[in-house]
């Protein structure tokens, strides 16, 4: 029997209203905040987390994008893929206070490798990890500051997110057999 579980637009918007919430709670008053969205998966859902944040303490947040590609632990097995995006993070690194966002975090690997990239262009104050979906599993010592959605899986299974700059009908989580 296949089981699928599948969160809905209005969900994911709810979850990333959460997160949002609970960034501005921590950081009302942070000056130097900036939001690095992790590649591929993290793109979409830093801009629209910026955009709420923004909102809510009233001032336009720094956005940057880390690639991770050259600081994988797996590059023998995965090659680089060929479409990348690059790192493009705003010229303050240095010193702020930075919220790392990525779609789903599950063994931490690519924590570790979004930190190594981040580090390698500047030194910021302090980072802060926001994700979507923690779907646990951890093999490295990362915990998320903030989550949207927890769930609980098993390693036979796989957590696709979708969610674009901008809310749509098409943002989903949905959780399936591999």
């Amino acid at each position: 029997m296949t089981t699928k579980l599948k969160f809905s637009a209005p969900e994911v918007n709810q979850a990333l209203d959460r997160l949002a919430r609970a960034i501005v709670k921590a950081h009302g008053s942070t000056p130097d905040l900036i939001f690095v969205g992790v590649a591929d998966g993290g793109i979409g859902l830093v801009q629209r987390l910026a955009e709420k944040v923004g909102e809510s303490l009233g001032q336009k947040i720094s956005l940057g994008i880390v690639d991770v590609s050259f600081h994988r632990d797996d590059i023998g097995s995965n090659p680089i893929p060929k479409a990348v995006v690059p790192t493009d993070l705003p010229t303050e690194v240095e010193g702020s206070s930075c919220i790392l966002v990525d779609d789903v975090i599950f063994s931490g690997r690519t924590i570790r490798a979004a930190l190594n990239e981040l580090f390698d262009q500047g030194r910021p104050e302090c980072v802060e990890l926001a994700v979507l979906v923690d779907r646990g599993h951890r093999r490295l010592p990362f915990s998320p500051d903030y989550v949207g959605i927890e769930l609980e899986t098993t390693l036979e299974q796989n957590v696709e997110v979708l969610v674009g700059p901008t809310h749509t009908l098409d943002d989903h989580v949905t959780v399936t057999p591999l």
